[in-house]
């Protein structure tokens, strides 16, 4: 028999077609009668649960003998494969007629967000990082994020390092976080940030929606999720006459000379800053495209310039010459201010 709950009872049934199966609807509290009654009625018992064994070890407080995470790994995402292979010893190798490519998870054309990783890079700054589309900032070419631990943990990694490193240290970073984010969880860490007189650079990079996860308003775009316009939190007022950061900027994403001139300026600084990085999320849909941009081929050198940033518009060939995908291309302009011959225009 096998104890499960969530997904996993999908891969139970498929791997497990003839086991009796408890599938559990509520896991706090477990309802202890009901697996005393049903361990009871089979021979061998499997607790089926990903990630740590919540489940299983509270089944063997009661002294109910089964089998979990001996066979099966904590790490991940489980699969019918691999329930088959743990339990019944079969390995089965998923046969694909071709080689698919591998496609990585990479920001939108035209997302605000490239613009202040291509900067952070070009400046040589490591990133903590947090959840949501700038997450990707760790995937190359930008590469700059470094941690990933949960939502608002950028803010407070930023201070923790500082703290354990010294001032010096976290001259070569920046704490990046979402709008949404930052009012979910990281103005707390802000807070703190200045209550201990800690010294780096936050980087609210703030695109008017909660991008990754649906495009959901929050408490900064003057909407409830039903709509209903609200008067919104101004985010440089929270952070500058609320918390009480003196160092408080707004810059325009896409001005990446100012941009980068406040990053050097502010981490150069001892005490907490806030830049926050503003232009709209390139999904949404009062945020029209511009005309797409187009390569003259006549004044383009090669140098390869514009690919820096990422952007998945612009394309590569095996010969050096650069396209770009004028159905992708959002006209946000980020390429042509990177490029010193004016071979883009829209």
């Amino acid at each position: 028999g096998v104890i499960t709950s969530g997904i996993p009872y999908q891969y139970v049934r498929e791997a497990l077609p003839d086991a009796s199966v408890l599938k559990l609807g509520c896991v706090n509290p477990l309802p202890k009668k009901m697996i005393q009654d049903f361990a009871a009625k089979v021979d061998k018992l499997y607790i089926i649960e990903e990630l740590d064994p919540i489940i299983e070890e509270q089944v063997k407080s009661w002294g109910i003998e089964c089998t979990g995470k001996e066979i099966l790994t904590v790490l991940g995402e489980y699969s019918t494969n691999m329930l088959k292979k743990a339990i019944l010893g079969i390995d089965e190798k998923l046969e694909t007629p071709a080689q698919v490519p591998v496609r990585p998870p990479i920001l939108c054309p035209g997302c605000p967000h490239r613009s202040t990783y291509y900067t952070l890079k070009k400046l040589g700054i490591h990133a903590a990082g947090d959840i949501g589309c700038y997450t990707l900032g760790a995937v190359a070419p930008l590469s700059v994020l470094e941690t990933t631990v949960c939502m608002g943990s950028s803010i407070s990694t930023l201070h923790g390092m500082e703290k354990a490193k010294g001032k010096e240290y976290v001259r070569d970073w920046v704490a990046v976080i979402g709008d949404s984010t930052f009012l979910h969880t990281g103005v707390n860490s802000l807070m703190n940030m200045f209550y201990n007189q800690a010294t780096g650079t936050v980087l609210i990079l703030d695109n008017s929606t909660t991008g990754m996860t649906g495009h959901q308003d929050h408490a900064a775009t003057g909407k409830t999720l039903m709509g209903e316009e609200v008067l919104a939190i101004d985010l440089y007022k929270l952070c500058h006459d609320g918390i009480g950061i003196e160092n408080t900027y707004v810059v325009d994403a896409f001005d990446t000379k100012e941009l980068e001139r406040l990053i050097k300026q502010e981490t150069a600084r001892e005490a907490v800053s806030v830049i926050i990085v503003q232009a709209p999320c390139a999904l949404l849909k009062s945020n029209k495209p511009k005309p797409a941009y187009r390569i003259d081929p006549e004044k383009c050198k090669r140098c390869g310039m514009c690919m820096k940033p990422g952007c998945p518009a612009i394309t590569k060939a095996e010969d050096g010459t650069v396209s770009i995908n004028a159905t992708m291309c959002n006209g946000c302009g980020l390429c042509a201010g990177l490029c010193k011959f004016g071979a883009l225009n829209q």
